[in-house]
This record gives C-alpha cells, structure tokens and sequence, in this order.
C-alpha cells in the first residue's frame, strides 16, 4: 500500500491559454467528447439535448434532443459519422451526423444507461451499462450479446486499447468479457466499490478510483493488487499517460500522479500537484504527448509539464466562470475543450 502526502509546489511562470472560441448549451456540460477525426465536439447537456459543435469553430452544427429526464453519457463510433448517446429514459440512440437523425433507439435494459463505448478495429462494438445490464451492439443497432446481470450496478466500462476485450466494474472488482463468449473471462476481486476505471495503454495494468477514497491497482500478468490510499475523497478522476507510466488521480485539491514504472507505485511518493483551491473534477493526459490537463470546481484549468520523478510544473492556464465538469484533448493533442457547470464550452489551444 502507499500513502500520498500533500505537499506544496512551486509555479514558474506559464502563460494563459488561448481561447478559440467559446459557446453556451442549454445547461451543466454532463458529457464532452471530440470525434475521432477531430472536425467535432459533441456536449451534452444534463437537460438532454446534446449540441455538435465544429472542432475549429464555434459553429452548431447539429443539435440532437437526446433524452428525455436527461442525457447520460455519449460517445463516437470511430468513423465519426455516428454519435451514441445513453440516457434516463432507459435509451441508446444512435444519430446520424450527416443527415441529424436518430437511426436507431435501443434499449439498455434499465431505467438509467449511465455507460457508453465502442471498441476499435473493424466492425466497431458498442457496450452499453444499465443498473446491472451490459449489452454489447453492432453499429446498426443489433444486439450482439448480453450478458447475465452484474452482482450490482456498473459503475464503469472500457475495451482494452487496441484488444476487443471489455472491462466492467461493480462492488466486488472487476469482470473482463469477450463477444465472443458469454460469461467472464476473468475477474479480479476486491472487497470495495469502484467508481470509475483506467485501463494502461499496454494493457499491462488496470486501476480504479474508489468509493472510499482509494484507488486500487492491478497487474494484469500476474493478478497481484495493490493499493494507494489517504485521498480526501472519494476518487472519480484517473488517466494514464501514453507511456503507462504515469497514473494520474483527483480525489481532493491536488492532483496526485504515481510512477507506476519498475515494480509499480507500491510503498512510493506520488508526485503532488497543487493549485486548485477547490475540489479536481478531471484529468487528462495528452493521447500521445507528455502534458496533463486538469480542471477544477474552482474554474481552473491547468496544463502541467511533468519534470522526472518528482516534480512537476505548469505551463498554461486558464480560468472558467464556472466549475469543470469535462475535458478532452483534441485527437492531435493541439486543442483542449471544456465542459462547466453553467452550460459553457470552450476550446483552447495550446501552442
């Protein structure tokens, strides 16, 4: 097990962000997500609609009415013709960029569909996670597989990068699922509540962020688990670097970032990020590059530069008008747009 300890850090001077446009949707951003291609942001409102803007520009592009009670979670099929969308009325929806229609309504088994993600490679999967349902779908809407009901409600769900294999978490650990099979391949069992998961871009490690306040670490060769506690809160915000050697962390006012390389982050410091003066809502390492994005309940938004092992500094900022709620780095790691509480969307560059 390791413990993190909250220390202070230095800034050196850095520079604001630009911002390239900015623009309101009806309500708090509950999703944010650029399409593959990078030509578009999708935000979707926690009302329900979801609003496509165009990546470069503040231009709408299409406005979708989304869900009725509300809007869950969205996501692009890897083409980028397709937008799902998940909501509170029990639906999956999948629409047409070009023509701005619904092509199909699925449904997710239950009252809420909380989870969306399509896999890669050809002939793209959709999973979707509904209270204790998991149901994976073709990108015509046929249902593919679903599988018997969860011990609990799903907290979360990510395919393996570059592997068609699928991770879901509940109370009690993790189930990995093939389409091709239709029961669990494995599981790793910890007697806890996670809420959210990261699996390493090498596949080689699984972490979540935890109920009570932990984020617990798997080594997925050997099934061996670990440990990393002392958080403030509960931790919902983790993302690993393009290398897998970093794990980035909320869970209070500081950003806390393990060095999970050599024999992984057991019994060692993180290194600590601070700045925010008020609760992290997200994190986001770049897809390819080295530079940590953060967003905050305070409005920050920091862009960090980690230096070695232990320290660490900011390179730009910018400040909201309102709480971060979502942020996402553009495909060509260029570009960060952000989601707030009041509805509001902006894309910043950061060169």
């Amino acid at each position: 097990m390791s413990r993190l300890n909250r220390l202070s850090n230095r800034f050196v001077q850095h520079s604001q962000l630009h911002e390239n446009w900015s623009a309101t949707i009806s309500d708090y951003v509950i999703d944010l997500a650029w399409s593959p291609d990078g030509r578009y942001i999708a935000a979707a409102s926690v009302l329900g609609p979801v609003t496509i803007f165009e990546g470069r520009h503040q231009a709408v592009i299409r406005t979708f009415e989304g869900h009725e009670f509300g809007t869950m979670s969205i996501a692009w099929h890897p083409d980028s013709k397709v937008l799902a969308s998940a909501g509170q009325d029990g639906k999956i929806r999948l629409w047409d960029i070009t023509s701005g229609e619904a092509t199909h309504s699925l449904d997710g088994g239950a009252a809420w569909v909380e989870h969306l993600a399509w896999s890669g490679g050809e002939k793209p999967i959709l999973a979707s996670a509904a209270g204790r349902k998991l149901k994976l779908w073709n990108a015509v809407g046929d249902l593919v597989r679903e599988y018997p009901d969860h011990q609990s409600t799903i907290s979360d769900i990510q395919w393996k990068p570059r592997e068609r294999q699928l991770a879901s978490i509940t109370y009690g650990g993790v189930a990995l699922w093939d389409p091709q099979q239709s029961e669990a391949v494995r599981r790793l069992e910890w007697k806890g509540s996670a809420l959210v998961i990261a699996w390493s871009p090498d596949g080689k490690h699984i972490a979540t962020g935890d109920q009570d306040s932990t984020v617990h670490f798997w080594i997925m060769s050997t099934g061996e688990d670990l440990q990393m506690y002392g958080y403030p809160t509960k931790v919902k915000e983790l993302s690993w670097d393009a290398t897998s050697r970093f794990l980035a962390t909320g869970g209070g006012l500081d950003v806390t970032v393990w060095d999970c390389s050599g024999r992984g982050p057991a019994g060692t410091k993180p290194i600590p990020l601070s700045g925010h003066r008020d609760f992290i809502s997200v994190v986001r390492f770049q897809h390819s590059g080295k530079l940590l994005v953060s967003g905050g309940a305070d409005g920050l938004v920091y862009v960090w530069e980690l230096q070695g092992r232990r320290s660490s500094r900011v390179v730009h900022e910018a400040t909201l008008t309102a709480g971060v709620t979502n942020l996402v780095w553009s495909p060509n790691d260029q570009y960060i747009a952000v989601g707030d509480e009041l509805g509001g969307v902006s894309v910043f560059s950061i060169s």
